[in-house]
Order: structure tokens, then sequence, then C-alpha cells
């Protein structure tokens, strides 16, 4: 069964957000764990260093990162253990820590995991 995925920064307050799963390759900066209630920090399928380096939240290259990002997560032998631990659950939240809501690794890996569903 397909899980339902919200996306929502890490530093916005819990509320009825299932699984929650921290997307990020680094623990957000100024977060305790306890205020962050995370259930499964995902740190291996967040964008590698180089390539989040790479990107550095310039709009000029959302694209381009978006392709580089999804052929990373093709290419991560973690992947079927993470869908599984994702669908597994009826609802999801991707935690990250970007100012940029729209435009950011949590969303490419949201619209990965849930094609071909």
């Amino acid at each position: 069964m397909k899980p339902v995925i919200v996306l929502k920064r890490i530093y916005d307050d819990a509320g009825d957000d299932g699984f929650r799963v921290l997307v990020e390759r680094l623990w957000p900066r100024g977060m305790t764990r306890e205020k962050a209630r995370v259930d499964y920090w995902a740190k291996d399928m967040a964008p590698t260093a180089d390539l989040r380096q790479w990107y550095s939240h310039d709009p000029e290259r959302w694209m381009e990162f978006r392709n580089r990002y999804m052929d990373e997560l093709r290419r991560n032998s973690g992947m079927a253990e993470f869908r599984d631990a994702v669908f597994s659950h009826p609802r999801v939240t991707f935690l990250f820590a970007s100012k940029e809501t729209e435009k950011n690794s949590a969303a490419v890996l949201k619209d990965f995991i849930l094609q071909d569903v």
C-alpha cells in the first residue's frame, strides 16, 4: 500500500506526522534529538556531500541537481530497505533542514520513492 508522504522542515513543530524520517546527511544545526522526534534517520538516502555542495541551493542548478540526485538514488544499495521502511507506515513525513520548502532533496526523494508505485 502506498503511504501518504508529506514534507516538513524539521524546525517546525511535530504534529500528526506519522512516521518521521530525517532525510538529511548531516544532523540539523541547533536541533536536539528530543525536539526533532525522529523515528528514522535516512542519512544514506540524502544527496552525497559533493552533489549537495555543487548544488548550493542555486535555483539555476535545480533541474541538473534533481537529475543527478535521481541517478544517485537509482544506484543506492540501501533503497530497497528504505522503501520497505517507508511503505510499512500509512503516513510518513520526510523532514528536511533547508529553508527552500519546494526545491529541495526531500521533494526529489519523495518523487523518486513514489514513482512506479
